[in-house]
């Protein structure tokens, strides 16, 4: 946050507030010196010019108190020695000095004001018979009430400001939250999305290959491979359409069932049955299964793994492991040979964003995701904690 320093929240004078200020001084002079006009311009005339001249000078020196405000201060309370038509430029150089509230500035031109007054007033040639007592009361009583209104002008002008400021600041920072909340519900979808497509679409892929490469298939195989590639598709259209009536919801949240623990069976015989082979050793309690996050998260990261083999590994032997319990955590382990050769499908391109989303996804569980290819296999490892937080 800026510092609430007088240069920052003092408001720029426009040419009507530089008028309206100057109209008061004049008004203040000529209450001042308007006693005096006509005893100075008959009695004493030399006085009459120098109590101008003095005037004069003070409106051209209270044009620049915002630069220089102490020694304008000081100096329009010094003509004010010869001069009461200075009186409405000093008031004005007072009040604007006090605006800053510094208090032995305040102090000082305050004072050399109330010592200037008393000092005209006694050699002045048309000085009136008042008490001094009462001169100097009346003196110190106007320049105490000049001070505390610039001194209260000056606090509701940084007042305005800070709460400004503050609200300045507010909505940059609930921009920044707005972006970064859009960042977040970016990925989110894009995590969604590509959970959701594809697996399908890599076993839509995989069959379209293969039919496409298998030029002696008999009639019936090539109808019960379209008639599985068109189930597939439809199937990752159904899962489109509900990922889509999520996001759409005004609350974020739809009746699309998240897949967890024990789904992990229905997607190992779905990739079985597209022709890949899967061995499983699961090493968890006898009846116990890790919490629903967690088993989401496994979900995921074999289904991603599942759906890399598919495409870059063709034919490929697929070994899975889950191992763990409460006390140490969960860990899977997906292994599958690399490609050997031409097998004459071509692989499907991919851009390594599955991957990241689930080091993403692990990290945020707050476990770990490892990847290791030494050239002739491919293993994806994986570390949760038993219970996870609501985010992962």
């Amino acid at each position: 946050m800026p510092e609430a320093a007088p240069a920052n929240y003092s408001p720029p004078l426009t040419r009507w507030g530089h008028a309206w200020r100057m109209l008061v001084c004049l008004v203040l002079s000529g209450g001042a010196w308007g006693v005096q006009i006509d005893g100075q311009w008959n009695h004493h005339r030399a006085w009459f010019w120098i109590d101008l001249a003095g005037g004069i000078a003070a409106f051209a020196l209270v044009a620049y108190r915002r630069r220089w405000p102490v020694q304008v201060g000081i100096a329009t309370q010094l003509l004010g020695l010869v001069s009461a038509s200075a009186g409405g430029p000093a008031a004005l150089a007072l009040v604007s000095l006090a605006t800053r509230r510094r208090v032995p500035s305040i102090a000082v031109v305050g004072a050399l004001g109330v010592v200037t007054g008393q000092l005209y007033g006694h050699w002045h040639p048309l000085r009136h018979d008042s008490p001094p007592w009462l001169n100097l009361t009346f003196t110190i009583a106007i320049t105490i009430a000049i001070s505390a209104m610039g001194m209260y002008i000056g606090s509701r002008r940084e007042l305005v400001w800070t709460l400004r400021d503050r609200a300045d600041q507010a909505e940059s920072e609930q921009e920044l939250r707005v972006d970064q909340a859009r960042s977040a519900e970016r990925e989110r979808i894009a995590r969604e999305m590509h959970d959701v497509l594809a697996h399908r679409i890599s076993l839509v892929t995989m069959h379209a290959g293969a039919l496409a490469y298998r030029t002696d298939l008999p009639p019936e195989q090539i109808r019960e491979t379209a008639q599985l590639i068109q189930a597939k598709a439809h199937e990752a259209l159904a899962d489109l359409r509900q990922v889509l009536g999520v996001l759409r919801s005004p609350d974020g949240v739809g009746d699309r069932p998240q897949p967890t623990y024990g789904d992990l069976g229905v997607l190992i015989a779905e990739a079985t049955d597209g022709g890949m082979v899967v061995e499983v050793d699961e090493d968890l309690p006898d009846g116990l299964q890790p919490p629903d996050q967690v088993g989401r998260t496994i979900f995921r990261v074999v289904q991603e793994a599942l759906t890399n083999a598919r495409k870059h590994a063709v034919g490929a032997h697929v070994y899975l492991r889950v191992s763990g319990d409460p006390d140490s955590g969960i860990t899977v382990v997906i292994r599958n040979a690399r490609r050997v050769g031409a097998l004459g499908m071509p692989t499907t391109p991919g851009a390594g964003l599955g991957l990241v989303g689930l080091r993403e996804r692990a990290e945020l569980g707050g476990g770990t995701l490892t990847t290791v290819d030494d050239g002739q296999s491919f293993s994806l490892q994986c570390w949760l904690p038993w219970t996870q937080g609501p985010d992962a």
